[in-house]
């Protein structure tokens, strides 16, 4: 069955990067909308998600609508970013805007980075930020897929891009050696569902599992700390802009994990009010479950009630 799923993705991403980047857009949003009738499953999850991040005051028909939009983007996106791996950056240049003038640096100036990227827009291109920037060495990490052959057929479609890709279960000692480099900029997907080593933070006013691995490298290795969003500006045309730099430490005392995480949450919901359809809603977010608790540590949170039968630390006497 793998050499049957292989042989279709080659025929596919052949067809798509022989026709120009238009056609694959169009081709991909017809495909999309197809989708959204044929996948009772992911429709479902995005409407919704939807109708919980709209509230009361939407409607079953406006849910739907903005739902059959966010197929045909990820249609859109997911065909583009076939076509788009095979382009030079001479010719991506004509349809990828990128904003970032904090990290527009030349050769040997780059402070080290990490960027807390999401699933918006054409996301694949996030990669070429080291071309915009060739004061950079980009990386980011990935989890390989289950058929070894698709793997290696994704894998080969990213090489064009020169960032490095790190396989989250496997690669963590040369991720850490990267690491330690000058001019390194990580990209950390942080949208998704982080699963029980995730914390339990508001996005879109409701909890869900959220990564931690953004905070916890820029902390680590003494990064700059930055959002990075692709947004669609028109038919197969983006716009990735960073954000300005999110601080790590406040008073020359590290920020906690939690308060850095907020600020990145932020960043993502301005980004989805900003273009709702352009967002991966078809992705379980909130799935619940076993996570970190960190209600205590939240901006506002009540003080925890003391325990009577531990002395106070006031009371408790000092180490000599």
């Amino acid at each position: 069955m793998e050499i049957v799923l292989y042989l279709l993705a080659r025929g596919g991403i052949w067809l798509l990067q022989a026709l120009p980047l238009t056609w694959v857009a169009r081709l991909g949003r017809l495909g999309g909308g197809l989708v959204y009738y044929a996948d009772a499953r992911h429709r479902r999850v995005a409407c919704r998600n939807l109708a919980a991040w709209l509230g009361e005051d939407h409607s079953t028909a406006k849910v739907r609508a903005l739902a059959r939009e966010n197929f045909r983007r990820i249609g859109e996106n997911f065909a583009c970013a076939v076509k788009t791996a095979s382009m030079t950056w001479a010719q991506l240049q004509r349809h990828v805007e990128f904003v970032a003038p904090a990290l527009h640096t030349g050769p040997g100036q780059a402070p080290k980075a990490v960027v807390a990227i999401g699933h918006f827009g054409n996301f694949e291109l996030y990669a070429r930020f080291g071309q915009y920037a060739p004061g950079y060495q980009c990386a980011t990490t990935y989890r390989g897929l289950r058929q070894p052959s698709l793997d290696r057929l994704l894998q080969s479609l990213r090489a064009k891009s020169g960032c490095r890709f790190f396989e989250r279960r496997f690669d963590g000692p040369a991720l850490r050696e990267f690491m330690n480099q000058p001019g390194v900029l990580l990209g950390l997907l942080a949208d998704q569902h982080a699963g029980t080593h995730g914390l339990r933070l508001p996005f879109l006013g409701r909890p869900c599992s959220t990564s931690p691995a953004p905070a916890v490298f820029a902390l680590r290795y003494q990064c700059g700390l930055y959002t990075g969003i692709c947004y669609r500006v028109g038919l197969a045309r983006w716009r990735i802009e960073a954000s300005d730099e999110i601080p790590t430490h406040e008073n020359d005392q590290p920020r906690s994990t939690v308060a850095i995480l907020l600020d990145i949450n932020r960043a993502f919901e301005a980004a989805v009010r900003r273009d709702p359809a352009n967002w991966f809603w078809v992705h379980n977010r909130w799935k619940g479950g076993e996570m970190r608790d960190v209600k205590a540590e939240l901006p506002g949170a009540p003080p925890e009630p003391s325990d009577p039968s531990k002395p106070s630390e006031q009371a408790s006497p000092s180490t000599p």
